[in-house]
């Protein structure tokens, strides 16, 4: 962070950290199994490295890591059968989907015939459209870690302002409207937002996730804002290797705004405990379903 920063780091890495405390000790409670069941096609090699730094985490609070592998030619019909497969099992509790997916295979297509009680990672479209109705349901991670992130700055939500840069539909949408289910007056800006400065100046809560490097600005920020900062970008440094940067230009963002999530270090982390929060709510839910009614009092 600069030396002239007066912004206040909101420590992502420490947020999970305390979330997988939690998750542990509720799998530890529930004395049962708890499992994740993960699908990965192909050899991508983030996606490889995604899945074993999973499996490491996973263990870690006690959940089981189940991998099923399928081969980089495996089409569309053999994924969604293993998905159709997995929905069907009693013993399989989560699902996810390793992404990217090979080259033909329809990515919101093979998210959509996850169960919905399964998806942990919130992306089928039934859990998503229960983000506007505030139903009980497995919400995208990334959206509930923002979330989480934002109320450890203290901010009060009802009644703030909150621009959401970015409206994809897994990331950006589902934040807009968890927030406006805070009560916040959220603006929601697109590629094709005219003057984003002039909404994002007025904002006292500032969440980037369009996918661009450095997008927003010290001087688009009102002073004190909250920023949380969504995005991961690879771009080359003055040495010419690759970094990882946010959608926010951290340097001059951090000099005006009154917290703000690093990168790498902040929604990232957070991201990766909501998943295995949801996995717990996944594999407890149905316990809490069947829990039997208590009898009814006699009659007179």
């Amino acid at each position: 962070m600069s030396s002239t920063a007066i912004a206040s780091i909101i420590d992502g890495k420490a947020a999970a950290e305390e979330v997988r405390r939690q998750v542990a000790a509720r799998v530890a409670e529930a004395k049962r199994r708890v499992r994740l069941d993960a699908i990965l096609v192909g050899e991508d090699r983030s996606a490889v490295l995604y899945a074993t730094n999973q499996a490491r985490t996973c263990a870690a609070v006690g959940i089981e890591y189940v991998l099923h592998r399928l081969p980089e030619n495996a089409g569309e019909a053999r994924v969604a059968a293993r998905i159709e497969v997995l929905n069907g099992e009693s013993a399989v509790q989560a699902i996810m989907l390793h992404l990217p997916l090979p080259e033909g295979v329809d990515t919101e297509r093979m998210q959509a015939l996850i169960a919905p009680e399964k998806d942990v990672e919130g992306v089928n479209p039934a859990n998503i459209g229960n983000v506007v109705y505030g139903r009980t349901s497995l919400l995208p991670c990334t959206a509930l870690a923002s979330l989480e992130l934002i109320r450890r700055s203290g901010v009060a939500l009802r009644g703030a302002s909150a621009v959401v840069v970015g409206a994809s539909n897994i990331v950006g949408k589902p934040i807009a409207v968890l927030l406006m289910r805070e009560e916040a007056t959220v603006v929601s800006t697109n590629r094709f937002t005219r003057e984003i400065e002039s909404f994002t100046r007025r904002a006292e809560v500032v969440v980037a996730a369009a996918g661009v490097p450095r997008l927003v600005t010290g001087e688009m920020l009102k002073p004190g804002a909250v920023v949380i900062d969504v995005g991961i970008n690879r771009v080359p440094g003055p040495d010419g290797t690759l970094r990882t940067v946010g959608d926010v230009d951290f340097d001059s963002a951090s000099r005006v705004a009154g917290h703000i999530t690093p990168v790498p270090g902040g929604v990232g982390p957070m991201t990766v405990a909501m998943l295995l929060r949801n996995v717990v709510e996944a594999a407890l839910r149905p316990t809490r379903l069947t829990t039997p009614e208590p009898p009814a009092a006699p009659e007179p």
